[in-house]
C-alpha cells in the first residue's frame, strides 16, 4: 500500500490550496474528494479576485490541473472513517478501500441545514440566499424578504437593507425585537411581519411571495435565510476529534473543528483548514487557511525528519 506524505479530505478551495503548497513542496498528496461542495448551488463564486463570477465546479478543476501539475493524486470517493496507528493514518472509503499517510488535512467544509419551510430547498443557492456579500449584488433592488429564526436576523436584515430600499422582515420562530430594534428598523424603513411563515410561494421556477400561516401572501423576489452549519467531521469520531458547537453574538450557529492559527487540531498530526474549521469563511479565506495548514503541515514533517535525522547521526 502506498504511504503518502499527507492525504488531503475534501477538493474545494482551502482543500487545493493546502495539497498546492504540499506538492510544490515534494510532499506526496492525495486528494479525496466527493464531490459535493458547500457552493455547488451557486451560479458564481464572488468576491473572488481574477475570478469573481466563475462558476465553483471551473474554479476547482483549474485548481485540480494546478495541484497534478506538481505530482499530486485526486481520488473520487466518501471517506467513512479515520484511525491512527505508531506508522500513521489511514482513512477508510465508503467502498471499504483504505489509504495511509502521514499526516491529514480535514478540508471536508459543512453542511447547511436549511429552515423548515416548504420552497427554500428548492431555491436555495437562486433567489434563497444567507449571505449579503455573497449574493447581495445579484438581488440588489429586488423585493427581499429575511426569514428570523433567530436575533441573528437582525444584524442581516440591516445588511440587505443596503442593497434595497425594499426590505421586509418576517419574525417567523425569532425573538421578539428589542425596543431599540423596533426603532432602528422603523428609522431604515423595513418593514416587519409577524407571524409564522408557512411555505415560499414559487412562479415559473422563481420566488414570488412568502405565504404566512392563515394564508396571506406577501410579494417577494428573493428571500434571506439563517442556516444552522454543520462541520461535515463525523468520520473524524475514531481519532477522538469532534465538532464543538459555534457561537455568534450569543447565538448558536452550529458546529466547527478547533485549529490554531497554522491549521492544527488537538490531535497531533491532523490539520484542518476552511469552512469545517471556520464556517464564515467565504473562498479566498479557505484557500488562505489552507494555504497556511499546508505550510504547518509541510514544517511539522521536516521537524519529525530532523529528529530522525538526528537520532540516526547519533546511534
Amino acid at each position: 500500500m502506498t504511504k503518502y506524505d499527507v492525504i488531503v479530505i475534501g477538493g474545494g478551495a482551502a482543500g487545493l490550496s493546502g495539497a498546492l503548497a504540499l506538492a510544490r513542496f515534494r510532499r506526496s498528496v492525495l486528494v479525496i474528494d466527493d464531490g459535493t461542495p458547500r457552493n455547488a448551488p451557486a451560479d458564481g463564486v464572488h468576491n473572488f479576485l481574477t475570478r469573481d463570477g466563475v462558476p465553483p465546479g471551473e474554479i476547482y478543476a483549474l485548481g485540480r490541473q494546478e495541484v497534478q501539475g506538481y505530482g499530486g493524486e485526486f481520488l473520487d470517493g466518501t471517506v467513512t472513517t479515520a484511525s491512527r496507528d505508531d506508522e500513521g493514518f489511514t482513512v477508510e472509503l465508503a467502498d471499504g478501500t483504505t489509504y495511509r499517510s502521514r499526516r491529514l488535512l480535514v478540508t471536508t467544509g459543512l453542511t447547511d441545514v436549511l429552515p423548515d419551510v416548504p420552497g427554500l430547498a428548492e431555491r436555495w443557492g437562486k433567489d434563497v440566499v444567507h449571505c449579503p456579500y455573497c449574493h447581495g449584488w445579484e438581488v440588489q433592488d429586488q423585493a427581499i424578504g429575511v426569514l428570523a429564526t433567530s436575533s441573528m436576523a437582525m444584524h442581516q436584515v440591516q445588511l440587505f437593507r443596503q442593497l434595497s430600499d425594499d426590505v421586509t422582515l418576517f419574525l417567523h420562530t425569532a425573538p421578539e425585537p428589542t425596543e431599540e430594534q423596533w426603532e432602528e428598523l422603523a428609522a431604515r424603513g423595513i418593514a416587519v411581519v409577524q407571524g409564522k411563515v408557512e411555505q415560499v410561494e414559487i412562479t415559473d421556477g422563481r420566488i414570488t411571495g412568502v405565504r404566512l400561516e392563515g394564508g396571506k401572501v406577501v410579494p417577494r423576489q428573493a428571500l434571506a435565510i439563517q442556516t444552522t452549519i454543520r462541520a461535515r467531521a463525523g468520520f473524524l469520531a475514531d481519532l477522538g476529534l469532534e465538532a464543538t458547537l459555534v457561537e455568534a453574538n450569543g447565538v448558536e450557529v452550529g458546529t466547527a473543528i478547533q485549529v490554531d492559527g497554522m491549521g492544527a487540531t488537538q490531535v497531533p498530526g491532523v490539520f484542518a483548514a476552511g469552512n469545517v474549521s471556520n464556517p464564515m469563511a467565504q473562498v479566498m479565506p479557505s484557500a488562505a487557511a489552507g494555504l497556511m495548514a499546508g505550510a504547518g503541515i509541510n514544517f511539522d514533517l521536516i521537524s519529525e525528519e530532523t529528529r530522525l535525522a538526528v537520532a540516526a547521526r547519533s546511534s
